[in-house]
């Protein structure tokens, strides 16, 4: 329960001192108080009360947060648009995970989009005419263009809705996501919440490894010369995402190896970036492919590695990361444990 400043503590009205008759505001304000629910925050309002705000949290399908784990997580998704063939589909609407790795299996022509104006303050509208403002948490500005389109349209809303852009995608902007609707149980505005979340959006990492490297040729990401060498050689390449962009980090013989390259650069992280070497403070997650097995034994090893650890996130990448990568990838990701979650 949120309580405001000045009922602090109090289990019931006859421990306010000093005060023998309340008046209808009075009643009314700590009834409000003693009595919000999660994604209820509150600041200064007139009189010296604080006000009662609803702070809704909304973030897109990249984060890896389905349309019925949304509704658990008190969340609200945007779904990512695709071209596929040249219709267009919309993740975990019209399009499950399922039926995109088929269509990926047999060649079919896969696009990523991002989602309308349209879409985007449809949802907003439709929030603000229940909630008093919105924490808009879409993927990283480096990696796609709806963080800055975000950004644009969050201009005629007067301040009521709040983009952040701290960097994060998948199972990193799924934690941010959740950082969010604590920040706003705790009683934090829409603009403290986003302030807070890009105050760390350069304390996370997400390292990938891919099982094929078609679809880094397919994206234009190598080139077919360089995919069919390492196709050749069975080459495993580890990627890396920290702040804005993708970058290759290094490569391996084989999937063992690629999980030692992966397993020993989020411990280095920890020590040198995190400053956190039993990563206590700091959330580890796992993400794949259509390869949960491997991911269960990944986040079983992580847990083996750093038991003072909190519980360790094991969710399917974003099919907007999957069309570029393939089934059977692996991720393991670190990012910053916030003081709400202390």
């Amino acid at each position: 329960m949120i309580y405001s400043q000045d009922i602090e503590n109090l289990d019931s009205f006859s421990a306010i001192p000093e005060r023998k008759l309340l008046n209808f505001v009075d009643i009314l304000y700590i009834v409000l108080c003693m009595t919000s629910e999660p994604g209820i925050s509150a600041y200064p309002g007139i009189f010296g009360r604080r006000k009662i705000m609803k702070v809704a949290v909304v973030t897109d399908s990249n984060s890896g947060i389905t349309q019925d784990k949304a509704k658990d997580l008190n969340v609200f998704v945007i779904p990512m648009p695709f071209m596929i063939d040249g219709k267009t589909y919309e993740e975990d609407i019209n399009l499950t995970q399922e039926e995109f790795y088929d269509r990926l299996r047999t060649g079919a022509d896969i696009s990523t989009s991002q989602p309308s104006p349209e879409t985007v303050t449809g949802m907003w509208n439709r929030l603000l005419e229940e909630y008093d403002e919105i924490v808009h948490i879409p993927m990283s500005s480096g990696l796609s263009g709806s963080c800055q389109t975000a950004i644009m349209l969050a201009d005629d809303y007067d301040g009521k809705v709040q983009v952040v852009n701290n960097q994060r995608i998948s199972v990193t902007q799924k934690q941010s996501a959740m950082d969010a609707v604590a920040m706003a149980a705790a009683g934090m505005d829409a603009l403290q919440i986003r302030e807070a979340l890009e105050a760390v959006k350069k304390e996370s990492s997400i390292y990938i490894t891919v099982d094929t490297l078609k679809y880094l040729k397919q994206g234009g990401r190598i080139t077919p010369a360089v995919a069919a060498v390492g196709t050749l050689l069975r080459i495993k390449p580890v990627l890396q995402i920290q702040g804005e962009k993708l970058d290759a980090f290094s490569k391996a013989r084989n999937m063992k190896q690629a999980k030692s390259i992966m397993i020993t650069a989020i411990a280095r992280d920890l020590e040198t970036r995190f400053h956190d070497p039993e990563a206590e403070n700091t959330w580890l997650e796992v993400a794949h492919t259509c390869n949960h097995e491997a991911a269960q034994e990944l986040a079983d090893e992580l847990r083996a590695l750093y038991p003072k650890t909190r519980p360790i996130q094991m969710d399917p990448l974003s099919l907007s990361v999957a069309c570029h990568i393939g089934e059977g990838a692996l991720a393991v990701a670190c990012s910053k444990c916030l003081p709400v979650n202390a």
